[in-house]
Formats: structure tokens, C-alpha cells, sequence
């Protein structure tokens, strides 16, 4: 099995990243470039947070966001938001997502976060169990208000 090497997205990723994107929502809209780009700067102005991407074979496989939140409660302790984990179709099976996953936890607990927290709109036996796997348990309820309708589970 080739080596997944993880870092945070660069500007150059942009394009593979969005195409990456298309594996988590095939069809779902894509932002241009330039405002990709700015929604990358503006993503890392909350310190700690970052795109992270897994690069195999020169190929981006698996790809998460973190987002690390400041906080009020907790002694002040941030708490940190995993969203869009996703893994290209043919690199699906090889523990890339489980690695991305816990890379994003070191880094969220490299950043003082309390916990992580991440949803699935996801009810695929397979899907739960990977999260749990992974090392999340399913504690609480999630609520949302949306104005995008939710991907089909």
C-alpha cells in the first residue's frame, strides 16, 4: 500500500480539491477559483483551522476541514468542527480516511480543543461504523436549519 502523506491545502490544491469534492456531492456547485481561494484565507483567520489534504502517488485522495472555534466555557478551550471528509472513489478502502480523521484531531488537540465534533447526514451502517472506528461515538443529537438541502444519505 502506497503512503499517505497529509498537509494543509495550498492554493494550488484548489483545482483537485474541487474536483475531490464531486466523490462527497457528485453534481453539487463549485465555486470558482478565486473565491475558493478566499474561502481558504478566510477559513484559516480562526487559528488552528485548515483544510487538510492526503496526497498518494501525487494523486489528493482524502481531503477534511477543521475548523477550531474559540470559546467561552471550558476555561476558554476551544472546541473543533470536522466537515466535508471525503475520499476519492479510488481510494476508498485503504485507511486514508481513518489517518485524515486523526490527523485532524491531533491537530485540533495541538490547537488546546477540548473535543471534536463532526455530523453525517449519513444512516449507511457503513458510514456510522467508520466514524466509530475512527474513534467518535455517537453521544448527542444534532439539530440543523438549512437553506441548502441536506446530500441524499
Amino acid at each position: 500500500m502506497n503512503a499517505l502523506t497529509i498537509r494543509p491545502a495550498c492554493v494550488e490544491d484548489l483545482p483537485n480539491l474541487l474536483a475531490l469534492y464531486q466523490h462527497l456531492t457528485p453534481g453539487d456547485a463549485v465555486p470558482s477559483l478565486e473565491q475558493a481561494s478566499a474561502n481558504l484565507e478566510c477559513l484559516r483567520l480562526y487559528p488552528g483551522s485548515d483544510i487538510l489534504v492526503g496526497i498518494v502517488d501525487n494523486h489528493l485522495a482524502v481531503s477534511c476541514t477543521l475548523i477550531v472555534v474559540p470559546n467561552l466555557t471550558r476555561g476558554g478551550k476551544p472546541y473543533a468542527l470536522i466537515e466535508n471528509v471525503v475520499t476519492h472513489t479510488d481510494f476508498r478502502r485503504r485507511g486514508f480516511g481513518q489517518q485524515i480523521l486523526d490527523a485532524a484531531c491531533e491537530a485540533a488537540w495541538t490547537a488546546g480543543c477540548y473535543k471534536t465534533m463532526l455530523m453525517t447526514g449519513s444512516n449507511k451502517p457503513q458510514i456510522l461504523d467508520f466514524y466509530r472506528m475512527a474513534g467518535f461515538e455517537q453521544s448527542k443529537t444534532g439539530f440543523q436549519k438549512r437553506q441548502l438541502p441536506a446530500r441524499q444519505a
